[in-house]
């Protein structure tokens, strides 16, 4: 690295920006739908996901066996017990290493109906890239942890909470290339969402 570029990056490490108050909830008579997770399935299919219901985690392994894709895997990371995965994210010390994650299985804290997105966190998690660096993303949420606006869910997302978080939804996607859609351009390719009970 030439020594202008670390000096300048020296520099911006240096720099203090001093944090923002987060807006506050505002409280109104927000759309409530009919069902939810109608509405949330119809939103992951219409951001190019597929949404599935399950009657118990303990078929996830099973559901997810039926894709080619998860049978050809060689690199697996599983938040999920239920889900067998080979990639143990304590012993990955740099996050450049995960560069070839086939499949991510995780949690979803909860989702939002309106427009499909998922709430995901660190939270006992090492490394965040995961959910941009791996090629098939597997979200796990409960129907009782859903809610219908992100007015609701920016109220449920309020402090305390660890550090990072984000509202996912759907797989990666760009049309800015040409005007042409292209899927996976910086993120996963395919979004996968259970539903459980």
């Amino acid at each position: 690295m030439s020594n202008t570029r670390q000096q300048l990056l020296d520099k911006l490490r240096t720099q203090m920006v001093e944090g923002q108050p987060l807006p506050e909830v505002i409280e109104g008579n927000w759309i409530k739908f009919g069902d939810p997770f109608v509405q949330f399935a119809e939103a992951i299919k219409f951001v190019g996901g597929v949404c599935t219901t399950l009657n118990s985690i303990k078929e996830l392994p099973a559901k997810l066996a039926e894709f080619d894709q998860f049978r050809a895997a060689k690199r697996v990371f599983s938040a999920i017990p239920e889900v067998v995965g080979n990639v143990d994210l304590t012993q990955t010390a740099d996050a450049h290493d995960l560069d070839n994650l086939d499949f991510v299985v995780y949690p979803g804290e909860f989702a939002v109906a309106e427009n499909g997105a998922i709430w995901l966190t660190d939270r006992n998690l090492k490394h965040r890239v995961i959910f941009f660096i791996t090629q098939f993303l597997v979200l796990v949420i409960r129907r009782s942890d859903m809610v219908h606006t992100m007015h609701e869910a920016y109220a449920r997302a309020q402090p305390p909470r660890p550090g990072f978080g984000l509202f996912l939804s759907g797989p990666s996607k760009t049309a800015d290339i040409e005007q042409s859609l292209v899927i996976g351009a910086h993120g996963c390719r395919e979004l996968q969402v259970y539903i459980l009970p």
